[in-house]
């Protein structure tokens, strides 16, 4: 293997890359771009849920429980009705999240100490949003009974009772962003590697540069070793680009070492350049190229974990994660990210990254020939 001639390839592709004003803007802008978009838009943080009120009891009680929701951070009270049809016609036309129907018999049952119902009637258009939705209605009614309890009893019951202290360990305050964040950094480095490295050999099949390459001594090991070096400085380079808005502007915790990041993110781009390079020996023009890139790009995210919990998939596909890098990559930068933990806690999924690396960019070196056809 001759350095030289890799060295001057390398050469050769960061000029071609960083001549192209195109290439400039996706390789240092669109990442910060994407972090910034990502990080603000992907957040399942409910902040106001508009609610509509039927009230048909029109007594104290029925206001007193209108007004716990409308004191509450979460909820906004946008309208008070007096006919549910209307309320049918809010939420059909998207401007109510949710309605409560209080009975006309409230005040009366909840008096004579009785356990009184409330109709909710949320939008389970969006099911995620609906059941968080839910979830903090409930709330809002359990602190409800508890003071409206203290006011029928005001004596003070001594019983014996659970109190549950709780504490959300490396996300206290269980904010998204949290969760997303890390996942956009590995999120935007495949998808520039993958994109880029796909490219990379019919870029030059159409520019008409591949004969000057074949006729050159450089050997098939060499051109790919200098086709994918310039695209793992870019994305060591696009990782740092990410990270520092996720710590400085999110203030993400970065708990682990960084060393140990940049290792796993090597380990993670063996894969992503194995298959961006048999993209490229298996497509014809760049176009093709790209649109092959995202069939690939569509599994891997949604495989991931990133959003939905594999646990929850069937068995079957359960199986097929394993073969998907990304996973373990998200694995790995949470864990260095919010835990802080290192190889004695995450070898697992560096062991498995580096298998995934090798056996996949080993095929795509085999399978890459130094020629046109």
């Amino acid at each position: 293997m001759s350095w030289t001639r890799i060295r001057e390839l390398v050469r050769k592709e960061f000029i071609q890359l960083l001549r192209d004003r195109r290439y400039r803007l996706i390789l240092f802008v669109a990442p910060f771009i994407q972090m910034l978009v990502f990080g603000y838009v992907v957040n399942y943080d409910i902040r106001n849920i508009r609610v509509a009120v039927v009230d048909y009891s029109q007594t104290l009680e029925s206001r007193k429980l209108a007004d716990a929701f409308a004191g509450s951070p979460i909820f906004s009270i946008t309208h008070r009705l007096r006919d549910e049809r209307a309320l049918e016609d809010l939420l059909l036309a998207g401007r109510l999240d949710m309605g409560i129907k209080i009975a006309p018999d409230f005040a009366a049952i909840v008096r004579k100490g009785q356990t009184a119902s409330i109709q909710i009637i949320a939008d389970g258009s969006m099911s995620n949003m609906a059941a968080l939705r839910i979830a903090y209605v409930s709330s809002v009614l359990e602190k409800f009974n508890a003071e409206t309890l203290r006011e029928l009893h005001p004596q003070k019951l001594q019983y014996g009772r659970i109190d549950a202290r709780i504490r959300t360990w490396y996300n206290p305050n269980i904010e998204s962003q949290y969760f997303f964040v890390p996942g956009i950094v590995a999120f935007v480095i495949m998808l520039i590697s993958l994109l880029l490295t796909s490219i990379a050999i019919i870029r030059e099949k159409e520019a008409g540069t591949m004969e000057q390459l074949i006729v050159t001594p450089l050997k098939s090991y060499e051109l790919i070793c200098g086709k994918t070096i310039p695209y793992i400085i870019l994305s060591l380079l696009q990782l740092t680009v990410v990270i520092i808005p996720a710590i400085t502007w999110f203030d993400i915790p970065l708990k682990g070492s960084i060393p140990l990041l940049f290792f796993a993110a090597c380990l993670f781009l063996l894969s992503t350049l194995g298959v961006g390079l048999f993209i490229s020996t298996i497509s014809a023009t760049q176009q093709q190229a790209m649109m092959t890139t995202f069939f690939f790009i569509l599994p891997f995210f949604m495989l991931s974990g990133f959003v939905f919990p594999i646990d929850n998939m069937p068995v079957v596909v359960q199986w097929l994660t394993l073969l998907n890098p990304l996973r373990y990559f998200l694995v790995i930068l949470r864990g260095i990210f919010l835990k802080g933990v290192g190889l004695d806690i995450l070898w697992p999924q560096y062991l498995l990254l580096a298998i995934l690396g090798i056996v996949v960019f080993s095929g795509a070196i085999a399978r890459f020939k130094k020629r046109l056809d």
